[in-house]
């Protein structure tokens, strides 16, 4: 039998043993969400992934697909975040082959605070490392689906100087008439995370384009720029 299932009954086991309800159901209405919750904070979260390590290796990248999956496909939303936390502990295999892995959790992630990590600490690095995957960006923006859209602006949310200023110009103007918060609040983000390395881009963009942004894309753009 794989060790990565005796990894993931572990880690399900330890967070049902730390978990609160108090906690529970006030992480739950915070996130306005019906799936349920262990109630285990980051911190103790943390802790289980390191026990979860001292005695399982994760050594070839079909171990780690799997584990990042089956937890990922879990009925709480801290296995969530622990398939997050296992997808960005494990360098050695966030490689091009890991993309459909991330694209897949995206796919169906339900709202930000899944998405934003995925989207910024786990595609973003790979989108830069693989130029040939701005592809995938580029078919994002246009899905129906209202969380991947909102990821192909937050993939380029750390890219800094590298950022593909075209690439994230063209994807602002075709989101920018969109109604939806969650995508005019990353149009915001993403401006004004660029504007710690170009300020005056970002100044020149909202005022060239004043009227296609939303008041608060522009607000969020322009928040630390005066």
């Amino acid at each position: 039998m794989s060790l990565v299932i005796p990894m993931v009954i572990f880690m399900q086991q330890r967070m049902a043993e730390a978990g609160n309800a108090d906690t529970a159901k006030a992480m739950q209405a915070y996130m306005k969400t019906d799936q349920p919750f262990y109630g285990v904070k980051m911190p103790e979260r943390k802790a289980i992934f390191r026990q979860a390590r001292a005695h399982t290796k994760i050594t070839r990248f079909v171990e780690y697909q799997r584990l990042v999956l089956w937890l990922w496909s879990g009925e709480n939303r801290e296995e969530q975040y622990l398939a997050m936390d296992v997808a960005e502990y494990y360098k050695a295999f966030r490689t091009r082959e890991a993309f459909e892995i991330y694209a897949e959790m995206l796919s169906t992630a339900t709202h930000w605070d899944t998405v934003d990590k995925i989207a910024s600490n786990l595609v973003g690095p790979l989108v830069l490392a693989y130029p040939e995957l701005e592809a995938e960006l580029v078919a994002w923006r246009e899905d129906d689906n209202m969380w991947l859209r909102r990821a192909s602006l937050l993939a380029h949310l750390k890219h800094k100087s590298q950022t593909n200023v075209a690439l994230l110009t063209e994807t602002i103007l075709l989101l920018a008439h969109e109604s939806e918060f969650f995508i005019q609040k990353a149009i915001g983000w993403v401006l004004r995370e660029y504007a710690k390395t170009d300020p005056d881009y970002v100044r020149a963009f909202v005022a060239t384009h004043e009227k296609a942004l939303s008041a608060l894309s522009k607000r969020e753009a322009m928040k630390h720029l005066g």
